[in-house]
């Protein structure tokens, strides 16, 4: 999720796996507890804003299809051991393992950047267990998942006009590699897909998003697959950025990655993403973090039966969230 300068709006990135070397697996460290003093899921908890099922969608779009190909690539026989990630606007890093709906603590990220008052905005993690965090000021630092320990990159902010952007891997779909994809839009140009190759910080445009979306995080998984999160009034796209905008819903919508089209797109009912929003693909569901009110709440949505469950709260805002592309499918 990410923390937009003008709003104090927030998202997430994705990310990817492999090498052992970074990936931190369950029962290291110790779980840090919920809002409510809880270290496992409170999805019993009612004191957060309701949420309807996803239900039906009358989209012009067809809902987004999760199905694995019985043919997808899989070199990851650990893939039930990795975690998602994120990053609070606060600097903390945490991991996040879904089927206990805990956070651990892993470290403060002390990155040098020149602006002292520069926030973490969006975050993505390669299959080595590396994390790409950009900041509001459109830095972008390489940090290590297993420390927090952060690096400068040689990336230059706003090329092709991509200063802020959701950020997100996804494997390739020729070879065994993966590729980092950004997605820009809102104020600082066309909204629009591209790629960031993490060896030159070069960065190449795909196309522009169509039909439109704007502020997307992006997630992708191991079976190739990209999805974009985004707020949404009903089935139409809504800049949570502008003054006096209500985006009463957010969607999910799956990502052609060689044109920036939006092939496929599920509506999540009264599920606004608010003033932070980031999201991840795990197991088979979706896993949204959105700041509606003070603090974040974490969904789960499930594309098998339409549910989105809440699982878990924090009182500080999650402005990225990356899970490797070994992260299980199902």
């Amino acid at each position: 999720m990410r923390a937009w300068p003008f709003a104090l709006l927030a998202a997430v990135g994705l990310a990817a796996c492999g090498s052992r070397t970074g990936l931190l697996v369950p029962g290291d460290g110790e779980p840090e507890n919920n809002v409510d003093g809880s270290t496992g899921p409170s999805g019993d908890d009612d004191s957060g804003p309701p949420f309807s099922d996803a239900g039906p969608v009358s989209d012009a779009l067809p809902p987004i299809d999760v199905t694995v190909p019985v043919d997808a690539f899989n070199d990851c026989p650990d893939a039930g051991a990795t975690l998602i990630y994120v990053v609070s606007k606060q600097n903390e890093l945490l991991s996040f393992y879904p089927p206990t709906a805990t956070f651990t603590p892993i470290g403060i990220l002390s990155c040098p950047d020149s602006d002292p008052t520069a926030t973490p905005f969006s975050m993505a993690v390669d299959r080595t267990g590396i994390a790409y965090v950009l900041y509001s000021d459109g830095h972008l630092f390489r940090v290590s998942t297993a420390t927090a320990a952060c690096e400068a990159t040689r990336f230059e902010p706003d090329q092709s006009g991509f200063t802020l952007f959701g950020m997100g891997y996804s494997h390739d779909n020729t070879d065994t590699g993966e590729t980092l994809y950004v997605a820009g839009g809102g104020t600082q140009t066309t909204p629009a897909l591209a790629m960031i190759d993490t060896q030159t910080f070069a960065l190449h445009v795909v196309g522009s998003f169509r039909p439109t979306i704007l502020n997307a995080e992006l997630s992708g998984t191991g079976a190739g697959d990209l999805f974009a999160f985004y707020a949404t009034q009903g089935a139409a796209p809504c800049n949570n950025m502008a003054a006096g905008v209500d985006c009463t819903d957010s969607a999910i919508g799956q990502i052609d990655k060689a044109t920036g089209q939006v092939t496929a797109q599920t509506v999540l009912r009264g599920n606004a993403q608010g003033m932070a929003w980031a999201f991840a693909f795990w197991g088979g569901d979706f896993y949204t973090f959105t700041a509606p009110g003070g603090g974040t709440i974490v969904n789960r949505f499930s594309p098998a039966d339409g549910t989105v469950v809440t699982v878990a709260t924090r009182a500080d805002f999650v402005v990225g969230a990356g899970v490797s592309t070994c992260a299980p499918a199902r």
